[in-house]
């Protein structure tokens, strides 16, 4: 509110626009005409996302050959009475 009050220039936030300025622009009143609020991106370091996805490929591989070897011991090969279906709570 104070920038408003005292008319002030604040970058990527407020402009005093001149009336001249104002017709030079055909009396358009779209902010982005006067502030420009434009923050570039941040370089990205390929070489960091290289090694980021070549860590997380290799944790992949030992979740996947871990969860492999704990669901291999849930599994068994023999058929036992446990394939059979059960009659629970009959009456």
């Amino acid at each position: 509110m104070t920038t408003y009050q005292n008319r002030q220039d604040v970058d990527k936030y407020a402009h005093v626009a001149s009336p001249a300025e104002i017709k030079e622009n055909d009396y358009n009143l779209n902010i982005p005409r006067y502030v420009d609020t434009f923050e570039p991106e941040p370089d990205i370091n390929l070489d960091q996302v290289k090694a980021d996805l070549k860590q997380l490929d290799q944790e992949i591989s030992q979740n996947e050959q871990a969860f492999n070897e704990l669901a291999s011991q849930l599994v068994t090969t023999q058929v036992t009475d446990q394939s059979k279906p059960e009659a629970h709570n009959e009456r």
